[in-house]
């Protein structure tokens, strides 16, 4: 397997390609962020959905936006290794493995038990409203990766 690193342009702007489209699904996005779901979830969400799929401007974007939002560095370093980690509320841990099944669908989907672990710990609205985000994302890693969207030059 060959691997091309793009520090440039994306092979395509989906936001001048198809802007109705684009404009939706950020839309979309934009809408779980008056949802009553946990900020430091939806933000581990975010950058743990984008570590699965590899989408480097997604992990570069959300790893930035949590560390600004007030995140620690020891949780975004060892979140790849959650399960292993000391550092995750047990809703985190919940909503991860949520995360981790649903990006990673099996020919079984989410099992019962995934599925349980967080409709034990969340309401109807924070439950829909993570639905709703890791499938976002999983649309928006993949739209990254095809497109070889590169992780933002930063100072």
């Amino acid at each position: 397997m060959t691997t091309h690193v793009h520090a440039g342009e994306p092979r395509l702007d989906l936001r001048t390609a198809a802007p109705k489209a684009a404009k939706a699904l950020y839309a979309a996005d934009q809408a779980i962020l008056t949802s009553p779901l946990d900020p430091t979830i939806r933000e581990l969400v975010k950058l743990r959905t984008s570590q699965i799929n590899h989408c480097v401007h997604c992990i570069d974007l959300h790893s930035h936006d949590a560390l600004e939002q007030g995140e620690s560095l020891d949780r975004i370093i060892q979140l790849s290794a959650w399960r292993e980690s000391a550092l995750f509320t047990p809703a985190e841990r919940a909503a991860l493995e949520y995360t981790e099944a649903a990006t990673t669908l099996t020919p079984h989907g989410v099992s019962d038990e995934v599925w349980a672990g967080v409709r034990d710990l969340m309401t109807d609205e924070e439950l829909g409203a993570l639905v709703v985000q890791v499938a976002l994302m999983n649309a928006f890693n993949r739209f990254g990766v095809p497109l070889q969207m590169p992780a933002r030059p930063r100072d």
